[in-house]
């Protein structure tokens, strides 16, 4: 564990991206990167310094691809994160340990307040997928949601 810790340390010093640091696939069990020019609708999402997410719950059909439109509606910065919910829940505690990390994943959006940006996924499972802000502290107030895919 010591030398993933150090491993995940020298990578995000050489200035490298989450996806690098932890060189996981992205979207595993969740889906998949969306073609922006296939999607099927798009959904609006707002980020708080409520440490909530407007909405909170999201329904979307298996095999539709959403493009999310995010907006940073706070004075701090916040993101929005696909995964399961155990996947974000490890990396919410890394991101106390490295609350600096640079993310450059599909499934990822990471916006300065007043800021938009977007997350275009495809649903390729049923099930639900969850969604959290991984900033230090945000996570464990409650900054979550999730997506059923049926």
């Amino acid at each position: 564990m010591k030398a993933a810790r150090i491993g995940v340390a020298l990578a995000l010093a050489a200035g490298c991206s989450h996806a690098a640091a932890h060189d996981e696939p992205h979207g595993a069990g969740i889906g998949k990167p969306g073609e922006p020019s296939k999607v099927d609708r798009t959904i609006d999402v707002a980020m708080s310094d409520a440490m909530r997410f407007a909405p909170s719950e999201i329904r979307v059909r298996k095999g539709e691809t959403i493009r999310f439109v995010v907006t940073n509606v706070g004075k701090v910065k916040h993101e929005m994160v696909l995964g399961t919910a155990d996947d974000l829940r490890k990396h919410a505690e890394l991101m106390k340990k490295y609350p600096e990390m640079h993310h450059e994943d599909p499934n990822h959006v990471s916006l300065d307040p007043g800021r938009s940006g977007e997350i275009v996924w495809q649903f390729t499972e049923s099930g639900v997928v969850e969604f959290a802000c991984l900033q230090p502290g945000h996570f464990d107030a409650g900054m979550k949601g999730r997506i059923v895919v049926r």
